[in-house]
């Protein structure tokens, strides 16, 4: 397991360079005061000031800082050294008080003895992550009584499809559910720049059906307040079949509003 951490560790650490200059990311944007944060996520976490906020995968920090910005008191954790040196200067040149760790998502409670109202993780992190029972008990732990877990994430029955650049109808090519291996990726680009050409472009991924994320967070002794699933995303998972609309978010050309493309889940930690 540990080579397929590793080798993500290094392709996420080649590419966070990459992303800061990306046009996606558009970072100069963010420095102006544009937030990060999707509406899904703000309308159904709500007012975060004066909350302690800990986001998981945080990346190189625009989500995290974003919250900052509306006042919420933040940390963020991931496992690339570069994307969280990234965000401190990103912080910085921002003027935003933000508190970055570097570590393993699994050994975060060794690392990080504290406990906060809100724990968050968003777009595009389950599928880096071989084991979500475990997941789910590191958000947990790192819960207070009454504080609440919120996920938004892409939905996994958007990973199943072809997403080559020719298809013109939704064709099934991936499992759906989790094989015995990861899926294994090699010179696939990076989401920002499917041509691009990297050192480190083997990566590992894992399928995690919602079930399979419901239950393990049920498990860690968390209570679903609710799970709610979009016709959108803010990422075109199969671009071919994918249209832009005026709020920035992408739908299925032909097919728009027959599958999910993004969910959320929110839980609070009895007291």
């Amino acid at each position: 397991m540990n080579e397929y951490i590793e080798a993500n560790r290094r392709h996420w650490d080649e590419v966070v360079p990459i992303h800061v200059a990306s046009e996606m990311y558009d970072v100069e944007a963010f420095k102006a005061g544009r937030n990060k944060l999707k509406p899904i996520e703000l309308a159904e976490l709500g007012d975060t000031r004066g909350k302690t906020l800990l986001h998981l995968q945080c990346h190189f920090g625009m989500d995290t800082i974003s919250f900052a910005r509306q006042g919420a008191i933040v940390t963020g954790i991931d496992f690339s050294e570069p994307a969280i040196e990234a965000a401190r200067s990103l912080a910085a040149e921002c003027s935003v008080d933000a508190r970055f760790i570097v570590t393993p998502l699994y050994d975060l409670p060794a690392v990080l003895d504290e406990q906060f109202d809100i724990v968050f993780t968003s777009y595009g992190a389950l599928c880096w992550l071989p084991d979500v029972e475990r997941w789910a008990r590191v958000a947990a732990n790192g819960l207070k009584p009454g504080g609440t877990f919120y996920v938004v994430e892409f939905h996994p029955i958007m990973g199943i499809f072809e997403d080559a650049a020719h298809v013109t109808d939704l064709n099934v090519r991936y499992p759906y559910f989790q094989p015995n291996q990861p899926l294994r990726w090699e010179g696939f680009g990076d989401y920002t720049d499917r041509a691009l050409k990297l050192t480190n472009d083997v990566t590992f991924e894992w399928s995690h059906p919602t079930s399979e994320v419901l239950t393990a967070l049920i498990d860690a002794g968390l209570r679903i307040e609710f799970f709610h699933e979009f016709p959108h995303s803010p990422f075109a998972q199969v671009p071919s079949m994918m249209t832009q609309d005026a709020d920035g978010q992408y739908r299925l050309k032909d097919r728009d509003g027959s599958l999910p493309l993004t969910y959320s889940i929110k839980a609070t930690k009895p007291l």
